[in-house]
């Protein structure tokens, strides 16, 4: 019998297993679709995606306005110590706020800073193979995690020993940032996380104000010192913001990519074979499963698109998964090509919200998969079929567990 697109869910557990299928519905069907259970208007065509990015009719601040006009007295009250984290970060506000707090953390993340780093990133790598198990492993917690929650700690300035604070507390604040937390008891987990990491942040704020040192949290305050331009709590949450980002993506980035290349033998050897392609791989790699499978806007005034109406104040879910297997604009969409020519996917986003660290999370899975892929030659995948986190807007891996035989693991 045929499903009613009335009743598609985006968190079904074959939804979340496969988002490409059930989005894929949605794009050749109906592709400005009113989803009832999540409130929202799901765009998933390439060009309707590109294009939403960049209209000014739709928000990002989706966190303020929540606040402010759709909770009661009470879950205002409840929530306040989440709202007043999430309410810095940049990639929940609009011009000019959203302007003047990217203007001063940018030029960390600029083409040259990041390339720097490439020295310091290839000994991470190297340090993680080094440490990881060698008869059975994580690919997310021995492979994908430990080499950018490592570079982001040491560009703010954390103590590489606190790293696995962090994990813990972004783990819960995965769900709330992501639109995975479903129950009251799902988002005070959350929201403690978010606060706990805050104010640990926040000690180091204040260390690195008495004892300056030559990292971005430091960067940070000397800008607020010379020109007022960040507040105290702005720092402390943009670092908060930095911290959270700058290694969830890009460990789903390369978790993912490793699965796509495990599942696809072929494209693996391509790529073992000529470490050229790692630049176009991670892109191929972003579009063909990458970590975003959604991003949420908020229409500031009525709008039209493919004869729907999209009232003001609605939610409006653009599907960045379901764009990036759009045939529309990718030939062969399913298909998995290191080598796919012109390849404009959306996984880092479009527009003024183009994601920051895009430079960043490209150089370490450039130098991370090639030489992770090279481990894990021979392994054989135990968690098949593998588990995602049942969240709406990332696509996260809980784990990807792998076993080596004698021979694999004695190949290094």
């Amino acid at each position: 019998m045929a499903v009613s697109l009335d009743d598609v869910d985006l968190l079904a557990p074959d939804a979340v297993a496969d988002p490409y299928a059930t989005f894929g519905l949605l794009r050749e069907h109906d592709p400005v679709h009113w989803n009832a259970a999540h409130r929202s208007w799901v765009i998933t065509r390439y060009d309707d995606v590109s294009a939403a990015f960049v209209d000014k009719r739709l928000s990002s601040d989706r966190v303020q306005s929540v606040y402010d006009t759709k909770l009661g007295e009470r879950e205002r009250a409840a929530r306040a110590p989440t709202f007043a984290v999430l309410s810095d970060w940049m990639v929940f506000k609009d011009p000019p706020d959203h302007t003047r707090l990217r203007n001063l953390v940018k030029r960390a993340f600029t083409p040259r800073a990041v390339q720097a780093l490439e020295p310091r990133i290839a000994d991470v790598v190297d340090h993680v193979l080094d440490s990881a198990p060698r008869d059975e492993l994580d690919v997310v917690r021995d492979l994908a995690y430990p080499v950018p929650a490592m570079v982001i700690a040491e560009m703010l300035g954390v103590p590489p020993e606190d790293r696995d604070l962090f994990r813990r507390w972004s783990d819960d604040i995965t769900t709330l940032v992501f639109e995975g937390a479903r129950t009251d008891a799902d988002r005070r987990r959350a929201q403690d996380g978010l606060v706990a990491l805050a104010g640990y942040l926040g000690e180091l704020v204040r260390r690195n104000r008495a004892e300056p040192s030559d990292n971005l949290m430091s960067a940070l305050v000397r800008a607020r010192e010379a020109d007022d331009s960040l507040a105290e709590h702005e720092i402390v949450n943009t670092c908060t913001l930095l911290l959270f980002g700058g290694h969830e993506t890009t460990t789903n980035l390369i978790a993912n990519g490793l699965l796509a290349l495990l599942r696809h033998p072929q494209e693996a050897q391509r790529l073992l074979d000529d470490p050229s392609l790692a630049r176009s791989a991670v892109e191929e790699l972003n579009r063909y499963d990458g970590p975003a499978k959604a991003v949420v806007r908020r229409a500031c005034e009525d709008l039209e698109l493919h004869g729907r109406r999209i009232e003001a104040g609605r939610r409006v879910v653009l599907a960045v998964c379901a764009a990036n297997r759009d045939s529309r604009r990718f030939a062969d969409p399913d298909a998995l090509d290191l080598a796919r020519p012109e390849n404009r996917q959306l996984g880092f986003g479009y527009g003024i919200h183009y994601c920051l660290g895009a430079s960043l999370a490209r150089l370490e899975a450039q130098i991370a998969i090639p030489r992770f892929l090279r481990r894990l030659r021979g392994a054989e995948v135990l968690s098949d079929p593998p588990a995602y986190q049942p969240i709406l807007l990332t696509r996260a891996l809980t784990e990807l567990r792998v076993r080596f035989g004698a021979a694999a693991a004695s190949g290094g």
